[in-house]
């Protein structure tokens, strides 16, 4: 008998963080993703989104198909306290994947897990495409979510990198920051840098992903001869970027809309020379000199939250996990 086209799997928060998955894995996934949108063969049109004028709240709606998959997704995300503390903000973010070939819904699920691994699998992908030959030691500014999984993704495609340092001030988010390493390699530690000006000298590879209230912000000036700063959260000033040899983004569109606070006082961003996807792509390389100081933008494109969300349904169906529901019915 066909499949109740009125049933939708919906995977819980709960349900995503039994599932295990070697962060070699989500690099491929997420890069795969990137291949097949470069060949064409996906659709990631610019992301929805809408902000109210005193900036209490950010929404984004994002819509894509994976071409190698066959799989249609729409992604949701809302924010609320932007002017608060992290403790007090609200967020929530959706998938919603449909099979292609068969129009059955595969899932929904909570977002934050397959983000919190996406975002720092296209850090280490930029990181390992833009960094010079010589990179050996990596800076990572902020212990929230992303800075704690930042380095283990790191050391996953940069694995000579030899110094680890750590720009952070919340004891509990340094300690977990440890912990998440520990855990992927056990034989690596991470220094806590007590001078960021001194620290961003030092680093080839600096991986920024602060909250909006750090006063953390590496200068270009800071920046050494041959490295690459990747912004992820906040941790950058404006001047990194527009003093950079090269700019590379996973999406310009998306930089233009999610980039405004590194834009000019005209309000300007520099335009971008390669996009990831071109770069994975092997048609074109973001480094094209030892000595270039490259500025990396790290900002969401759906087709990669398809890709791992697509592997996570498929994980979560075979051990029976999420609640099935008659949606439409």
């Amino acid at each position: 008998m066909d499949r109740d086209d009125t049933i939708l799997r919906v995977l819980s928060t709960s349900d995503l963080a039994g599932l295990d998955i070697p962060l070699a894995d989500v690099v491929d996934t997420v890069e795969q993703a990137y291949r097949t949108l470069a060949a064409g063969k996906s659709d990631n049109p610019r992301k929805l989104t809408v902000k109210p004028d005193d900036g209490h709240s950010v929404s984004y709606a994002m819509l894509g198909r994976d071409g190698v998959r066959n799989v249609v997704a729409i992604k949701t995300s809302y924010k609320h306290g932007l002017h608060a503390g992290r403790d007090q903000q609200h967020y929530y973010t959706t998938l919603t994947l449909y099979d292609d070939v068969t129009g059955l819904p595969v899932a929904m699920m909570d977002c934050s897990r397959i983000g919190s691994l996406r975002t720092p699998a296209v850090s280490a992908l930029l990181a390992r495409e833009c960094a010079a030959s010589s990179a050996s030691t990596a800076l990572v500014i902020g212990t929230g979510t992303q800075g704690r999984l930042a380095l283990p993704f790191l050391l996953t495609t940069l694995p000579k990198l030899d110094r680890l340092l750590l720009s952070g001030t919340h004891p509990d988010g340094i300690a977990a920051v440890r912990t998440e390493l520990a855990r992927h390699f056990p034989d690596r530690d991470v220094e806590v840098a007590v001078d960021l000006k001194a620290a961003a000298r030092d680093a080839d590879v600096i991986v920024a992903t602060a909250g909006g209230h750090t006063s953390a912000a590496v200068e270009a000036g800071w920046l050494k001869p041959g490295a690459t700063a990747i912004l992820v959260g906040h941790g950058l000033a404006p001047s990194t970027l527009h003093r950079a040899d090269r700019v590379i983004a996973t999406s310009e569109a998306q930089m233009q809309v999610t980039g405004t606070d590194m834009a000019d006082a005209d309000g300007k961003l520099p335009p971008v020379d390669l996009e990831l996807p071109v770069v994975l792509s092997g048609i074109s390389k973001a480094r094209t000199a030892a000595q270039q100081r490259i500025f990396a933008y790290n900002s969401g494109l759906v087709v990669t939250d398809i890709a791992l969300g697509h592997r996570f349904a498929q994980l979560a169906t075979e051990q029976g996990l999420g609640t099935e529901t008659s949606l439409w019915k």
